[in-house]
């Protein structure tokens, strides 16, 4: 969680996700599927190919100028940590935060009478998402 919030804050500080915060969260999911007490075959192998196949997806996306390289790259880093339910599921709630977000910054974009369409740091949005998504199974886990 704390490199989603440090992927939030840096996104709208530079507007750039850096690649190495982004392996860094890909790394951790080895750590985070060992404890987990899946098996990594062909259970870790199947999530490999999930995030590959959300990659290749997203980077289609990117290559077309409707996303940014590190929210493509950060998404596919949490690819590796969800199976493809629970990874459609962030997914919506990043869209909201995401809704709200773009919303939010339009609005400022325009009280401030700014020409042109005002960027986005998605980052806040994944990350927004991905802490509901990976905090909800915690915060279960806790109350029962």
């Amino acid at each position: 969680m704390l490199l989603l919030a440090v992927a939030a804050v840096g996104d709208a500080r530079r507007l750039t996700i850096p690649n190495r915060l982004c392996v860094a969260v890909a790394l951790l999911a080895l750590p985070y599927w060992a404890a987990s007490g899946a098996a990594f075959w062909p259970g870790f192998a199947w999530q490999v190919a999930f995030a590959l196949a959300v990659f290749a997806g997203l980077a289609a996306l990117f290559a077309c100028g409707l996303m940014g390289g590190g929210d493509v790259k950060l998404l596919a880093a949490l690819a590796l940590w969800l199976p493809a339910r629970p990874y459609v599921e962030m997914m919506m709630w990043i869209a909201v935060a995401g809704g709200l977000l773009t919303l939010a910054l339009l609005v400022r974009h325009r009280a401030a009478r700014r020409a042109g369409r005002p960027e986005i740091p998605y980052g806040i949005a994944i990350a927004a998402g991905a802490a509901i998504a990976l905090g909800e199974p915690l915060v279960k886990q806790l109350l029962a």
